[in-house]
């Protein structure tokens, strides 16, 4: 499984550090697109359901994972010399038990969001961040995927501390792919959104709002 899982991702992708400006969001803006038709998902295990809904009359992302591991990819291109700056909204109604988010066993997130960029001409030479709802790393924590060492996870929120609420992110992509590979990334090939529970047999939700790149 650990395998499958990352050749998949390599596939799908070719397809400190600015600090972390985080933020509790009483109402959060709604999910940027008014249906699914312009996301891919592709399942590693299972399948994790993600569907739109409609929560105090904003149309947010629901993702759900029963012991399962599918992302939600959109093939978008970015210019990070225009717009650096990645802003969200997310919330979870549950971290998991006790595991070691470093290893593959524990591999498991209740929200992720990431970005990829292609660094060559062939589809396997693309490099990733993975900004995490942790469940037990420190807030600024970073490692390389248990996977595949071409992605880089970065624990932007963790903990229980504010489970069911919503919370802005603001992040510098492209000055974290200077510091996370020293690469100068100037573009992305997509970002992709992950409720998973496959490698720890966990089940949980997580919510995404909108989605934005800005130049400041």
């Amino acid at each position: 499984m650990a395998k499958l899982k990352s050749t998949s991702y390599l596939a799908l992708v070719a397809v400190l550090f600015v600090a972390t400006q985080s933020a509790a969001a009483q109402q959060p803006e709604g999910f940027p697109d008014e249906t699914l038709q312009d996301w891919q998902q592709k399942s590693f295990v299972g399948q994790t359901s993600y569907k739109l809904i409609t929560e105090n009359g904003v149309t947010v992302l629901k993702g759900t994972t029963d012991k399962s591991a599918s992302l939600l990819f959109k093939r978008d291109t970015v210019n990070l010399e225009q717009t650096p700056w990645l802003d969200w909204v997310w919330k979870v109604d549950s971290t998991y038990e006790i595991l070691n988010e470093t290893e593959k066993s524990g591999d498991d997130f209740p929200a992720r969001l990431y970005v990829s960029a292609q660094i060559g001409l062939l589809p396997w030479e693309s490099i990733a961040i993975n900004y995490v709802w942790s469940s037990n790393q420190p807030a600024g924590t970073t490692w390389v995927n248990p996977h595949t060492d071409k992605s880089v996870m970065v624990a932007i929120q963790s903990g229980d501390t504010e489970i069911g609420q919503w919370v802005s992110q603001r992040r510098n992509v492209l000055n974290d792919f200077k510091t996370f590979f020293d690469t100068d990334v100037t573009e992305l090939t997509g970002y992709a959104i992950m409720v998973d529970g496959d490698n720890s047999a966990q089940s949980g939700s997580g919510y995404f709002g909108n989605i934005r790149f800005s130049a400041e």
